[in-house]
């Protein structure tokens, strides 16, 4: 863990449960995409860096869930770089506390305030300032998060974050967070047009074909929506709709899951909503939902 592996002539990855992207910009300057998941991962990325004998000009953040931004202060504060990612994901940057919160639905007790869902705040800059170097493109990757993106190297690989997951993550927790349903299946779509020479997920082996994993991920997604159209064929209150899907895929309960799972159900839920398959109406002071009856022809 934590290995540096070059994967083509000035683009390097750091083996880590989140991948951390390298691209050298210069013999002896790099930018990094994301920071990892804390400080510590902060002082092994510090440590690589002066092996290397590398100067850090700056962090991409492909977005802001805290295992991707959780060494941005360690990392700033001793080598005073620059951080940058899009305006809604800054905002969380510089103000942790509003991941949990927004998971949650209101404010985080205690046991939502950990290193997992909340990282130390971090200065950042619009990605949109950031001087790249030629040939080094950012693009949206909507649905997983609010505004999150990828990165494209000059050495014509892809840095994807959280668009897709590893096919052995997908049949451990078959739920993958989501918060734009919508957004995901045109992010899904605009991944399989990409030609690279190597695709990095940051929870995933980088691979060279891209689009068998898209569908994996397609797939995944749509067999949850069939699910919670068959969960919902009678009326379900929310925590009902939750306590199914996770007996149905043998889920652990426990307070990050409650909210990862549980706001991603949501997504879905509304979804199906807004696609007129499902519909919430209220009885008894309860939000019911209930999948729509299919019309006859």
């Amino acid at each position: 863990m934590y290995e540096l592996i070059q994967v083509a002539p000035n683009t390097f990855y750091i083996n880590a449960p989140s991948k951390i992207g390298v691209y050298r910009i210069a013999p002896d300057e790099v930018l990094l995409i994301d920071s990892g998941n804390d400080k510590d991962a902060g002082r092994k990325i510090q440590k690589i860096l002066e092996q290397q004998g590398w100067r850090l000009t700056g962090i991409l953040n492909t977005h802001s869930n805290a295992d991707h931004i959780g060494g941005n202060t360690l990392l700033q504060n001793r080598l005073g770089c620059p951080v940058f990612c899009t305006p809604m994901e800054n905002a969380i940057i510089k103000n942790p506390i509003l991941e949990p919160s927004f998971l949650y639905g209101g404010f985080p007790f205690q046991k939502l305030r950990n290193k997992f869902l909340m990282a130390t705040p971090s200065e950042a800059e619009d990605i949109a300032k950031a001087n790249l170097p030629a040939g080094m493109e950012i693009f949206p990757l909507g649905g997983h998060f609010w505004q999150m993106v990828g990165v494209k190297t000059p050495d014509n690989v892809y840095f994807l974050a959280d668009s897709v997951f590893s096919e052995t993550i997908l049949e451990k927790y078959h739920i993958s967070f989501n918060y734009d349903v919508t957004a995901y299946f045109k992010t899904l779509d605009f991944i399989e047009t990409l030609t690279g020479d190597l695709f990095i997920p940051s929870h995933g082996e980088p691979i060279k074909d891209i689009r068998p994993l898209v569908d994996l991920n397609r797939k995944k997604a749509e067999e949850i929506l069939m699910e919670l159209l068959q969960i919902c064929a009678s009326p379900k209150f929310f925590e009902e709709i939750l306590n199914i899907v996770f007996e149905r895929y043998s889920l652990t309960m426990d307070y990050g899951q409650y909210v990862l799972v549980g706001s991603t159900i949501r997504s879905y839920l509304s979804y199906l909503y807004d696609t007129e398959k499902i519909e919430a109406y209220v009885e008894n002071n309860f939000l019911l939902w209930k999948t729509r009856a299919i019309p006859s022809s």
